[in-house]
């Protein structure tokens, strides 16, 4: 009896593992998309926004310049007095400097005034329509209705 059950046992196993070979195979690739899918939204959602973030963050570290108003990450304000290669003097009150690291500065509150060209420049690119004033766009609209009460007011005349 116990030969007869290992028989039966060695065909129902054999019959299990065909079908379990076609079903990990139609598994794997459900599993295989479903990876591809995880690592397109970490990159779309982690990845990317932080090297664009690495990026203006260097751009605004190469762009520091004297009399740029900055914000350090540890809070301290300050404008700059002087751009080395890895470092800036901070100008804190009127006669206290302090020396950071480029890394140090968290943002660019106001740069430094342009030049007086470019500033020039800027304002005639910038022209601003007149504006007109609302009583005068008002006024002939009052005027004619004055007008057509005092025509209805008047006594029609028979001759």
């Amino acid at each position: 009896m116990y030969s007869l059950i290992m028989a039966m046992g060695s065909t129902v196993s054999s019959d299990a593992s065909g079908t379990a070979t076609a079903s990990a195979g139609a598994g794997m690739s459900s599993t295989l998309i479903m990876l591809v899918a995880m690592i397109a939204i970490f990159y779309f959602l982690l990845i990317r926004p932080q090297k664009k973030r690495d990026k203006e963050a260097k751009e605004m570290m190469a762009s520091l310049k004297k009399g740029d108003k900055i914000v350090t990450i540890g809070g301290i304000r300050g404008t700059v007095s002087a751009v080395k290669e890895t470092t800036v003097v901070v100008k804190v009150d009127s006669d206290t400097r302090i020396e950071f690291n480029k890394s140090a500065i968290s943002q660019v509150l106001n740069a430094a005034p342009a030049s007086k060209a470019d500033t020039k420049a800027k304002a005639e690119e910038v022209v601003e329509a007149p504006k007109k004033s609302k009583k005068k766009a008002e006024e002939p609209v009052v005027e004619e209705a004055k007008a057509e009460e005092t025509k209805a007011e008047e006594p029609k005349t028979e001759e």
